[in-house]
């Protein structure tokens, strides 16, 4: 394809992380065409990680939220959604009834809270969007020290949601479908390391819980489980996202979990798709995969990739898919895109010391990193998985240990 010109128009359809640093990597790569930027929600560009953390536990105020820290100029659409595409012409059609012409498009439209099927569904609050957030807040209100919330879902977002809710007196109780938290994301061997957290943090999690319905009482809400019931004074789930693409049926893209797009990013001849709802090819240990990663530095990373692709820049480093969690009053950080069984082995300090270093691996190659309150020793350790060094060789290199 050939790089962007200033007759180009870029519509980019989505206003989270990654829609804005897509615009702002555009014009830093001396991009001067039409930029439009398609938002549904009405805010301007903000940062969501700070929504189950800092402003959620009650730390900072919703402030420091936006994205936009320099004028950038961009066609600003908020307010209004993206509900058909025709790739082929690269037609965008909005809910408020226009229609926007491009010659390429970029489709940034993230992912949702997935919501639970229960008879009380409006009462159970998510936590994705700054909505989201100010009707939680507004629930938190009514609330005072003791009052008991039942956070579904045991993962990263679960265990900040109730790290968060400790923070402000409430005591949360986290209600988690499998074995233990976070061995799905992490594996058997890393979440048994990390089972402790919660106890230790004085939060309550009860594991093979699975949640049969949510229903109102006289005062708060019934969470039925598959073994006994928990009345709760507020209900929040947090078990998973789905991908934005329900408005993309009929537009001739290739949808499979997200949309499908090659290694530069594109899904067709000028559209691409970045971030959370992108089903992109990652250089694993084992050759190529396709993956889709709900992370905020892939966003980012996405972002930057496309404008240099799109601009005629070329290819940027390699991707490394990597994501942190602060929870139960620890930090924990991953590095690759490892899968829960992949063997993974410590390479610095021991299980029960509250700073460790482990590297996972597949067929005898560094699949991802996994660190707990190490960030020096996990940057170390990233040129070992960008390129899946054997392990024997990072084993006999150990740059952690420098």
């Amino acid at each position: 394809m050939s790089p962007l010109d200033a007759s180009s128009h870029v519509v980019v359809v989505g206003a989270g992380l990654a829609g804005w640093r897509t615009v702002e990597a555009l014009r830093d790569a001396g991009f001067d065409g039409a930029l439009t930027l398609v938002g549904e929600e009405p805010h301007p560009p903000y940062d969501r990680p700070p929504l189950s953390k800092q402003v959620l536990s009650g730390r900072l105020g919703p402030d420091i939220l936006p994205l936009e820290r320099r004028p950038v100029e961009v066609v600003r659409r908020f307010g209004v959604a993206a509900t058909a595409l025709d790739a082929g012409r690269r037609r965008v059609w909005l809910s408020d009834g226009s229609e926007i012409a491009a010659t390429h498009v970029v489709v940034a439209t993230g992912a949702r809270a997935r919501r639970l099927e229960v008879t009380a569904a409006e009462g159970v609050h998510t936590l994705r969007t700054r909505d989201d957030l100010d009707r939680l807040l507004g629930a938190l209100e009514r609330l005072g020290p003791g009052d008991r919330v039942a956070v579904i879902g045991g993962g990263f977002i679960g265990a900040e949601v109730a790290t968060a809710l400790h923070a402000r007196g409430l005591v949360p109780i986290v209600v988690e479908a499998l074995a233990r938290p976070l061995i799905g994301a992490l594996g058997p061997r890393v979440s048994a390391w990390l089972m402790d957290l919660p106890s230790r943090a004085d939060i309550e999690v009860r594991c093979r819980q699975v949640v049969r319905d949510v229903v109102p009482r006289a005062s708060g809400w019934r969470v039925e489980l598959a073994e006994g019931d928990l009345d709760v004074d507020l209900v929040v789930a947090g078990i998973g996202a789905d991908p934005n693409v329900e408005w993309l049926a009929g537009s001739g893209l290739e949808i499979d979990r997200g949309v499908v797009v090659d290694e530069q990013l594109e899904a067709s001849e000028g559209v691409a798709a970045v971030g959370d709802v992108a089903r992109f090819a990652w250089a694993g240990p084992l050759g190529l995969e396709r993956i889709r990663v709900e992370h905020w530095q892939v966003a980012a990373d996405h972002a930057l990739a496309l404008a240099s692709w799109w601009t005629g820049r070329g290819a940027p480093a390699p991707l490394v898919p990597y994501f942190w969690s602060d929870q139960y009053g620890t930090k924990i950080q991953l590095l690759g895109h490892p899968h829960a069984d992949d063997e993974v082995d410590l390479v610095l300090g021991q299980p029960t010391d509250d700073r460790w270093l482990a590297l996972y691996h597949r067929g005898g190659r560094v699949s991802g990193a996994v660190a707990r309150r190490h960030p020096r020793a996990l940057m170390l350790a990233r040129p070992l998985v960008e390129v899946g060094t054997p392990l024997d060789e990072a084993l006999r290199a150990a740059p952690w240990a420098g």
